[in-house]
């Protein structure tokens, strides 16, 4: 498992690990930053720890795998 796999743009696994923890990050600053209802407040926090749980597996993934270039040998 390597960071330097982390990166790869190509991929569609990396543009929704982004986004989802782009998503899950904008979710816990709305729970924090406004009076909500408590059981609304409930969900939205529910939703953003599966982003950000969801995120981290796609992240894990990317990492264990290896790049499509060295796989296809394009250097």
């Amino acid at each position: 498992m390597k960071l330097a796999r982390l990166y790869q743009p190509s991929k569609p696994a990396f543009w929704l690990m982004v986004v989802l923890n782009l998503l899950s990050t904008v979710l816990a600053w709305i729970a924090r930053s406004h009076d909500l209802l408590p059981w609304v407040a409930v969900v939205i926090a529910v939703f953003a720890v599966v982003n950000a749980v969801v995120g981290l597996r796609l992240a894990l993934g990317l990492m264990r795998e290896a790049p499509v270039e060295a796989m296809t040998g394009n250097r």
